[in-house]
């Protein structure tokens, strides 16, 4: 028996999954809402940072939220660009590395939300987190579009 010939053609491409991208940067958004009412005084302590500060957050802990509503901005962007949404032409670099910077974060967030002695995170924002890493997840391991030619 002759062995035969290693297989040279491209294996098939997956898929970019725009949808998802959509979805995981809707979930981003919802983030960044939160994130700037709490930057604002809403009175949301007791589902945020481990929930030990019941109504509105102090000043330097507005200064963190703040900069997290900018983080998840960029995050949503990422996701947007990584399944070929024409509103985040971010280079595919950026897109690539970003959603698995997005990933680690969100499997991080899980575990630490599950863990929180808060109910509203570990009913509330686990699950939730958790759903946006298995969009990740899925996001991560789509392929990108065909690049038209310039």
């Amino acid at each position: 028996m002759t062995p035969t010939p290693l297989d040279t053609t491209a294996p098939p491409s997956r898929p970019a999954r725009p949808g998802v991208a959509i979805l995981l940067a809707a979930g981003c958004a919802i983030v960044v809402t939160f994130q700037v009412a709490l930057t604002l005084g809403a009175p949301l302590g007791a589902a945020a940072l481990g929930g030990a500060i019941a109504g509105g957050l102090p000043g330097e802990l507005r200064v963190v939220t703040a900069g997290s509503a900018i983080m998840w901005s960029a995050f949503s962007l990422v996701a947007l660009a990584r399944g070929n949404v024409a509103i985040a032409p971010l280079p595919r670099p950026v897109a690539r590395w970003g959603t698995w910077v997005l990933g680690g974060i969100l499997g991080v967030g899980a575990l630490l939300n599950f863990a929180s002695s808060s109910p509203w995170e570990r009913f509330g924002w686990g699950p939730f987190t958790l759903v946006l890493l298995t969009l990740c997840i899925v996001l991560v391991r789509s392929g990108f579009a065909e690049q038209p030619p310039r």
